[in-house]
């Protein structure tokens, strides 16, 4: 599909429009391979394209035909959201769940698994609501100001500033070109193993092969749950993409 003009500014000046503020932070967020979301510049709007959808080719069409008219909305990218779980980590000054939070942002899956790491720390959760969305609030006001975009209706979260830095606290993650978390605890089961007698590697063996089983089940049963989440609750845009 032909992209729409990256500046459309530059073409058609400032542009003044009522935002859909909610579906527009619901697109910034989401950071997904299959998905892509287009402001419509004449009424605010906010087209979403999943493939596979029944309505995905009817909306492609739509702004192919009008390409002026729609700007591709840049989501908050992955690493970008990445780098924002680990200052949070490093602020957080409980050490056990400190370190849990180390061990869950590392490898694939770390989304989830900080999600879920969270859910038992009820306070720390909604600090990491909070201060997530002042990261993509931030983020919005700056695509907009970019591409001259100004709303004929304020946004429901009010007046944005850049978000203060979070204090780090003794036990900060570890940082980049570091060995990871998980990489240490790797290297350490396989010391382990080298060390074990060839008689019982068949029961290690069983129980690493039981392990890793059942973190597939666990990530199938969450890959289900975001997918009932999705279509059952959009009432806190916040929490549907955390």
């Amino acid at each position: 599909m032909p992209r729409p003009p990256t500046n459309p500014a530059a073409t058609r000046g400032p542009i003044q429009v009522e935002l859909d503020w909610d579906a527009l932070e619901v697109a910034v967020e989401r950071n997904a391979n299959d998905t892509e979301s287009f402001l419509e510049l004449t009424t605010g709007k906010v087209v979403t394209i999943a493939a596979g959808e029944v309505e995905a080719a009817a909306r492609r069409q739509q702004i192919t035909s009008n390409l002026r008219d729609y700007l591709r909305v840049e989501p908050a990218s992955s690493r970008e959201q990445y780098r924002w779980m680990e200052k949070f980590v490093g602020s957080v000054s409980d050490e056990t769940l400190r370190d849990r939070l180390i061990m869950s942002i590392d490898g694939k899956g770390a989304f989830r698994r900080f999600k879920d790491v969270l859910l038992g720390y009820p306070a720390e959760r909604e600090r990491w609501f909070s201060y997530r969305a002042d990261l993509l609030h931030w983020h919005i006001h700056n695509w907009l100001l970019a591409h001259e975009i100004e709303s004929t209706v304020p946004a429901p979260w009010g007046e944005v500033s850049p978000p203060p830095e979070l204090p780090i606290v003794p036990g900060k993650p570890v940082v980049h070109g570091a060995e990871a978390p998980g990489e240490a605890l790797r290297r350490q089961a396989r010391e382990l193993i080298d060390g074990i007698p060839a008689i019982d590697l068949p029961s290690a063996l069983a129980f690493l092969e039981f392990l890793k089983q059942r973190g597939a089940d666990a990530m199938g049963r969450h890959r289900a749950e975001d997918d009932d989440a999705s279509t059952a609750d959009t009432s806190d845009p916040r929490r549907a993409a955390s």
